[in-house]
This record gives structure tokens, C-alpha cells and sequence, in this order.
């Protein structure tokens, strides 16, 4: 018993460790900070070589006049900016490309944002299969669904077409791809479809986000369904949705392969979009405006548009930010 208490009297007078020096927490620092730059080091090489390169090599591209053969040689300065600026069918395909965003962007992030609410329900069975149901359509290649959606409008427009005739809706037969009028509707209808699963996710990760604690004080204080969809739900998703709003814009202002393969910008530019106007000038095709393919052309279109997307995602954040504030402030 004494020597347990005499035990017991210096281990309780034993001084505490004294803590690592600052050099080691240094070190320690450093092998942490190393293991991360090492991680991210192999998509930084892939970055650069595939992205930012191309990009500073197309800017000098910009000053040539070069059809992609050989090296350029042919230097014409500021001649290919003047020309994009003072083409219509640059302007036109700026225009095609915003109105695609205009109808794209609003109605898939309300759809996404119904069908979120519905699947983020705990009682709702099998909403794992659903999930995954509805975001197949993303991992399709674009070019492959433009592909089938051409099949299907020419296996059963003409079937479409005496359906509608039948029930006097329309007074003649429609070519849907081919008509400047019902062209562009199709690539909306299809985009809004093929992206629709992106947001969709976005907007389950925000919700499952929320505490369930809120939804049931509010139920105790007697909120209804709307009211908490209004001053629960709403608020607490502000942040992630300006985020989804963002990454929405950006992607549809992407749109390339399902316009090339399903009209390649026709019928008579009525669906050129940028991109496909940058893929014709800089390899050629049926609706471009250079005879010959003009890589330094295409550089100077892909420059000037690069410059308006910065310049509209930089208004576009300052407006969200703003609409923040202000209903923060309210």
C-alpha cells in the first residue's frame, strides 16, 4: 500500500510533456502541404498542357491567317477581329446561343428543383432508382443522343405530322429539323433533357443540407407546406442554388456537339451557335462563311466570345450577390 501511494505521489508530480518546438509543427506543416501539391500536381500537368496552353498558343494564332497546315506565316495583325465583329453571322450565333440559355436555364432548374422536393422525400420508395433513372441521360454521350433523336424524327415525323393533321393542330406537314421555325425548339427540348440530371443532383445535395429539426418546428408552430417551401427551404438553398444558376449558365453556353450532329447550324443558320460557328470556320463545312478553313479566323471568334462569357459571368455573379443582399437586408 505505501509503495502504490509513493507510485501514485511521483507519477501525479511528473512535469506534462512539453509540446513539439515550432520547427517540428513546421515540418509537419510542410509534409502536409507537400502531400497535398503532390495529389493535385498530376491534374495541374493535365490543366495546363490541355487548357491553358491551347489557349495562350490560340491567341497567337489570332494575328495569321492559317488553314491549320504547316506553320503560320501569313500575318494580317487585328484583320481577323474586324472580320468576326463585322460578321452577321457571328451576332446571329451570339443570339442563338443566349436564347438557348434563356429557355434552357429557367425551366430545367424549376423542373429539377419539383422533382428534388419530391425525391428528397424519407417515405418515397425506391427513390434511389429513381435518382439514378434520371440522371442516365448525363452520362450519354451528346453526339450519340443527337444521333438517335434524328432517327426518331425521321422514322415518325411523318407519323407525328398525321397525328397532328388528324387533330387539326397544324394545316401541313413539318420537316422538324429542317424548318428555321421548329429546329431550334428541338435542341431546346432535347438539352433540357439531356442536362436535366446535373441539377437535379445539385439541388438533392442541397436539400439533404437542411435539418430536419426546421421542417418540424415549423409543422408544431402549424406552417403549411408552401410556408416552410417559402421561408425554409428557400433560404437555406440561396447559396447552393447561386452556385447551380452559375454552372447552369456556363454549361448551356457549352452547347456544340447536339447542334452539330443533330442540324450542324442550319437549316440556313437558324441553330448556329457559337461553338458550331468556331468549329466551321476553323475545319470548314456547309454553313461556314470561310471558303476555306481558317484556324487564325477561328481563333479571334473563340477570343471575342471568351471575353463576352467572362464579362456576362461577371455581371451575372454581381447581380446574384446583389438580390442577396438585398434580401438578407429584408
Amino acid at each position: 500500500m505505501v509503495m502504490t501511494a509513493v507510485r501514485q505521489d511521483v507519477t501525479a508530480a511528473d512535469p506534462p510533456s512539453a509540446p513539439p518546438p515550432a520547427a517540428a509543427r513546421r515540418r509537419a506543416r510542410r509534409r502536409t502541404y507537400l502531400w497535398s501539391y503532390v495529389y493535385l500536381a498530376p491534374m495541374m500537368v493535365l490543366l495546363l498542357a490541355f487548357v491553358v496552353y491551347p489557349i495562350m498558343a490560340s491567341l497567337g494564332y489570332t494575328f495569321y491567317k492559317w488553314d491549320g497546315i504547316g506553320d503560320p506565316s501569313e500575318f494580317v495583325g487585328l484583320a481577323n477581329f474586324r472580320q468576326i465583329v463585322n460578321d452577321s453571322i457571328f451576332w446571329r450565333s451570339l443570339g442563338h446561343t443566349f436564347v438557348y440559355a434563356a429557355f434552357v436555364v429557367p425551366i430545367q432548374l424549376v423542373l429539377a428543383l419539383a422533382l428534388a422536393l419530391v425525391l428528397n422525400n424519407k417515405r418515397l420508395r425506391f427513390a434511389s432508382f429513381y435518382r439514378t433513372l434520371f440522371f442516365l441521360p448525363v452520362v450519354t454521350s451528346a453526339a450519340v443522343i443527337g444521333v438517335v433523336i434524328q432517327l426518331l424524327v425521321s422514322n415518325f415525323g411523318d407519323s407525328i405530322n398525321t397525328l397532328l393533321l388528324n387533330l387539326h393542330l397544324i394545316h401541313q406537314h413539318i420537316d422538324w429539323l429542317g424548318d428555321p421555325h421548329f429546329a431550334m425548339a428541338i435542341i431546346i427540348l432535347v438539352g433540357i433533357w439531356h442536362t436535366f440530371g446535373y441539377n437535379l443532383v445539385y439541388f438533392l445535395a442541397g436539400l439533404q443540407t437542411i435539418p430536419d429539426e426546421l421542417y418540424e418546428a415549423a409543422r408544431l408552430d402549424g406552417a403549411g407546406r408552401i410556408a416552410m417551401f417559402r421561408y425554409i427551404t428557400i433560404p437555406m438553398l440561396r447559396a447552393v442554388g447561386v452556385v447551380i444558376v452559375i454552372l447552369a449558365v456556363i454549361g448551356t453556353f457549352q452547347i456544340f456537339d447536339l447542334v452539330q450532329v443533330l442540324t450542324s447550324g442550319g437549316p440556313f443558320f437558324a441553330t448556329e451557335v457559337v461553338n458550331t460557328y468556331i468549329y466551321h470556320l476553323a475545319f470548314g463545312g456547309s454553313n461556314a462563311n470561310a471558303v476555306q478553313p481558317d484556324i487564325g479566323l477561328a481563333s479571334a471568334a473563340s477570343f471575342i466570345y471568351g471575353l463576352l462569357l467572362i464579362g456576362f459571368s461577371i455581371v451575372q455573379v454581381l447581380v446574384l450577390r446583389s438580390l442577396a443582399r438585398r434580401r438578407g437586408a429584408s
